[in-house]
């Protein structure tokens, strides 16, 4: 009880404290002079943080008078802590120096618990894709660099994080995406558009691995995935990409289908201006590809803007947006004998049926979000938000042309609170609306309500963070239906005389995701079969556990990290083939249960300190599915039991060279076919990268599958052959 009234006091008071408040400026640097750029500069065990711009500034409005602890700390920089004296009312200036350290470990983590943690690690594992990762991999979409991120595969643009998802085309994601902390899975389908986002308007992505329905709700499934977008840097800033690259021809000539090799290329460019009040940013661009495929050409065009303003000192407004169109020819699957010019053979992997010539899809995709955040007093803060994406696209064959609309609006409120310096909490509601409008999914709508809480508490020395969401869920105006979500997480430090030492997790969550309105209702016909509605789905759960360490820097070169996960799956949904007489038909069922578990490791190490940085990364997977009524068991669909990937990067001076390996074994089943063919091979990628820069330009090379490698995550489709892109870049 006394808690409680402790907490209402200091709301009550909290903005009485206001006038006793100065400003906090200056600038952060590494040891050579040059501007550390989006760099962290909080105020610990308060709500009270900043990024540096461009320039390596910083400004904390409000920050309480007296003594004030002050930490500044970037990815690749060790942290510097520092203790300084604010005056009422006066500006008081701190320059700090960073340190390079490439085994330091990401100073902030905003992922795990909503509200961003400087210093203190996550209880749940979170890999970190930085700017600096996706500049030197010259990636066109975001999703190419996450890619190599250790436990991260995609299929065919689906991204499965430790065998979460499998493949299921379009219909789903067990994988929340949110861009600054708004959801952004597709309203009707549930899928990820990762192409929403221009790669240039992107900071940073930060991958949560295991249930995170705790906080998220649905889609969280599997984990989560969010996505920074830069911020508005103060003064007048401009950009310009320029890429183009070719595509390699088919390894045999039988199975060439051209004359000439295919092109791709892009164009993006940008344009900010900003104060400390208010600022904005614009951005646009245009990409082309003749595809590596036949029928495989794609365009596609993008509008994206920011803007932020500041009204009082402790209050700010953030609005973005973005609005996307493409249009791409659809490959479909490859050609079998009789089917094309087969040339004599049994298929011809780069060819298309020629009863699909012309298939194409037309997408249009968009989103506009708005966000309020007050900092009440060092203590207490508020946040809301509202947002809007919307998604059309219309599939155009000969058999059939398909369209589907649409919309997912979405609101939160968020209260977070640091009532004492060891102790955080957050509280929030959220609520959704979708609706889709289709000829293959009909015109249906979804209804979620949310509500949420969280703290965490530091007791010596290890920290303990609990928290439950109760969402509520209706379709087509339907009776609700309940899940409740809780999770609860430990750290503890094992290297406790050590900044950056080694550190003990555990955590043990439940998630779930609530079948799309495309999974209920579509009716469509796919690989021959007629695909029937199953309005009755019920939600998919799964309980999430892993146990994990992180080192200490060993040798003072290397770090590794290591964790055991453990997830136990129900009312898995997968396609099921039924003799309807007179039809097979294929339906949607919560058919599965379903058991994943491994270990997923990863190693960094600096050999040659600020020029040789190495990483390895592996993840084993084992996985048991046992359908409804059935006691045979068998391996999940589409997940490899063992999936590593290596890179290296070399810098000297102004030239950078790196490579990047990636290997994924053969998988033990594939959907619908219940075996896997003998001449599937595993995953063996290797890419090489090059890179110059001179003051505001920039030229780097990407060969992709560098050994023009073929194979196959699904059936009847091979992955991108051999690609030499180059890109350049002007920054001012």
């Amino acid at each position: 009880m006394h808690r409680v009234v402790r907490v209402g006091l200091l709301l009550l008071l909290a903005p009485l404290g206001a006038h006793a408040q100065g400003v906090l400026r200056g600038t952060v640097r590494e040891k050579q002079g040059a501007p550390v750029r989006r760099a962290s500069v909080v105020i610990p065990g308060t709500t009270l943080s900043a990024r540096t711009d461009l320039d390596g500034r910083f400004r904390i409005a409000n920050a309480p008078a007296g003594m004030v602890r002050l930490q500044a700390a970037a990815m690749g920089f060790a942290l510097v802590d520092t203790t300084v004296a604010v005056i009422r009312g006066d500006s008081t200036t701190v320059d700090f120096t960073l340190s390079f350290a490439p085994l330091a470990l990401p100073p902030v983590d905003v992922i795990s618990d909503k509200v961003p943690h400087f210093g203190d690690r996550p209880a749940t594992s979170v890999t970190q894709v930085t700017e600096r990762d996706l500049d030197r991999r010259a990636v066109s979409t975001v999703d190419e660099a996450i890619d190599h991120a250790p436990g991260v595969q995609f299929v065919n643009g689906q991204i499965n994080l430790r065998g979460s998802t499998g493949y299921v085309q379009g219909l789903n994601s067990r994988v929340l995406l949110t861009v600054d902390g708004v959801p952004m899975n597709q309203g009707d389908r549930g899928g990820i558009n990762w192409d929403l986002l221009a790669v240039d308007d992107i900071e940073s992505v930060e991958i949560l691995k295991g249930a995170g329905s705790s906080l998220y709700g649905s889609a969280a499934f599997g984990g989560v995935v969010n996505v920074t977008t830069r911020d508005v840097p103060n003064g007048t800033h401009a950009r310009v990409r320029l890429t183009g690259g070719l595509y390699a021809d088919p390894p045999h000539p039988v199975w060439r289908f051209r004359d000439s090799p295919g092109r791709h290329g892009s164009a993006d460019f940008s344009a900010s201006y900003g104060n400390d009040v208010m600022g904005g940013r614009i951005s646009a661009g245009d990409r082309h590809s003749d595809g590596y495929r036949e029928q495989d050409q794609g365009d596609h065009l993008h509008v994206a803007g920011k803007g932020r303003w500041q009204p009082a000192p402790n209050t700010r407004v953030d609005l973005s947006g973005s609005w996307a169109v493409d249009r791409y020819d659809t490959p479909l699957s490859w050609c079998s004998r009789g089917e094309c010019d087969d040339r004599g053979q049994v298929f011809q992997p780069f060819k298309v049926d020629t009863t699909e010539l012309g298939a194409r899809t037309d997408s249009r995709k968009g989103y506009l979000a708005a966000q309020v955040r007050r900092t009440v007093s060092p203590q207490f803060a508020w946040v809301a938000r509202g947002s809007w994406l919307r998604t059309h696209f219309v599939d155009v064959r000969r058999s059939a042309t398909e369209f589907g609309v649409g919309n997912r609006f979405g609101a939160e409120a968020r209260i977070e609170a640091h009532p004492e310096p060891t102790r955080t909490a957050v509280v929030g509601a959220e609520v959704t609306l979708s609706d889709v409008a289709s000829d293959i999914f009909g015109t249906h709508s979804q209804s979620e309500f949310a509500a949420y809480g969280q703290s965490d508490q530091r007791v010596g020395p290890l920290r303990v963070s609990g928290g439950a969401r109760l969402d509520f869920m209706a379709v087509d105006g339907g009776s609700l239906t309940a899940f409740v979500s809780p999770r609860i997480g430990l750290t503890l430090p094992t290297a406790r005389r050590e900044r950056d030492g080694g550190m003990l997790r555990a955590s043990v969550g439940r998630g779930f995701r609530s079948p799309t309105m495309a999974e209920r209702f579509v009716r469509t016909v796919a690989l021959g079969f007629v695909i029937v509605p199953n309005p009755t789905l019920r939600p998919e759960t799964a309980w999430s556990f892993e146990i994990g360490h992180t080192s200490a820097p060993l040798l003072r070169f290397m770090r590794f990290d290591a964790a055991l996960f453990w997830t136990e799956a129900r009312d898995l949904i997968e396609p099921q083939v039924l003799l309807i007489p007179p039809d097979v038909v294929i339906q949607l069922q919560n058919v599965v249960r379903a058991r994943l578990a491994g270990i997923d490791a990863s190693i960094i190490a600096a050999p040659i300190p600020e020029r040789l940085v190495t990483t390895v990364g592996y993840t084993f997977l084992s996985t048991r599915r046992r359908l409804a009524g059935d006691s045979t068991e068998g391996p999940l669909a589409f997940r490899p039991q063992h999936l590593l990937t290596l890179g290296a990067d070399y810098t000297l001076g102004a030239f950078g060279v790196g490579a990047d390996l990636r290997y994924a074994s053969r998988p033990a089943r594939i959907e619908l076919e219940g075996y896997v063919d003998e001449r599937r091979v595993p995953v063996r990628v290797f890419d090489l990268r090059g890179s110059w820069r001179r003051g505001p330009v920039e030229v780097r090379v990407l060969a992709a599958n560098v050994l023009n490698y073929i194979y196959n995550l699904v059936p009847e489709t091979l992955a991108p052959v051999r690609t030499v892109t180059v890109t350049g870049v002007w920054s001012h």
